[in-house]
């Protein structure tokens, strides 16, 4: 069945239709909403702070950009507490939380390929054909 919808995407003729999961991609694989993700489904809601001590190589400008694109697509929920001083907390949302099977599935995958991938590497790069 998968193989038979890869075939039927790859045959269309609009070019942006030839992926139908290219969507997907560009909004759950960016360099840094996997991460961020990935932690507020580990560690529940947490406040801006927070995310970056954990994801401690993400600028605070990088951060803000992608919890603003992540709460935009649905996948964050940002929370605002009009206190003194203010507060706001970051959680995943519904639609966030279903993504947990595909990173499940790509956590399986990793753990099962990651080290081919790495002897593949090295057998090109050690080539000397190349």
């Amino acid at each position: 069945m998968a193989e038979k919808t890869w075939g039927a995407a790859a045959a269309t003729a609009d070019p942006e239709q030839a992926c139908p999961i290219a969507p997907v991609v560009d909004i759950v694989f960016s360099r840094w909403t996997t991460p961020i993700l990935w932690t507020l489904h580990q560690d529940g809601r947490q406040r801006f702070v927070e995310l970056q001590r954990r994801i401690a190589t993400i600028t605070p400008k990088v951060l803000t950009q992608r919890l603003r694109q992540l709460e935009r697509d649905g996948l964050v929920v940002r929370t605002y507490h009009p206190e003194v001083p203010p507060r706001v907390e970051y959680e995943i949302s519904d639609l966030g939380r279903s993504l947990g099977p595909l990173f499940a599935h790509l956590a399986e995958w990793a753990s099962a390929n990651l080290e081919k991938v790495d002897r593949a590497r090295h057998d090109y790069d050690e080539d000397p054909a190349r």
